[in-house]
């Protein structure tokens, strides 16, 4: 697989992940370990789309998202 599809198939697909999230965290209906585990999985792809394109900044901040993600699992885990 070439790194422009790669990078495509990360950035989609940490993009839905990301808003799938966004909507369990706010709808507060109880679904907050689901919601975290999917920042989680949304930041590791978009730290990989980061890695693959030399975004270096955009990598660091998938960082902090992976950070908060850890924290909220622990929180509501």
């Amino acid at each position: 697989m070439n790194k422009s599809r790669l990078v495509s198939i990360f950035e989609v697909t940490g993009s839905v992940l990301a808003m799938i999230y966004a909507l369990l965290i706010a709808s507060n209906t109880g679904n907050e370990v689901l919601g975290f585990s999917l920042l989680l999985l949304s930041a590791l792809l978009f730290a990989g789309w980061g890695y693959l394109d030399k975004r270096w900044a955009f990598l660091a901040l998938q960082f902090f998202y992976a950070t908060s993600a850890i924290i909220g699992l622990i929180r509501w885990g």
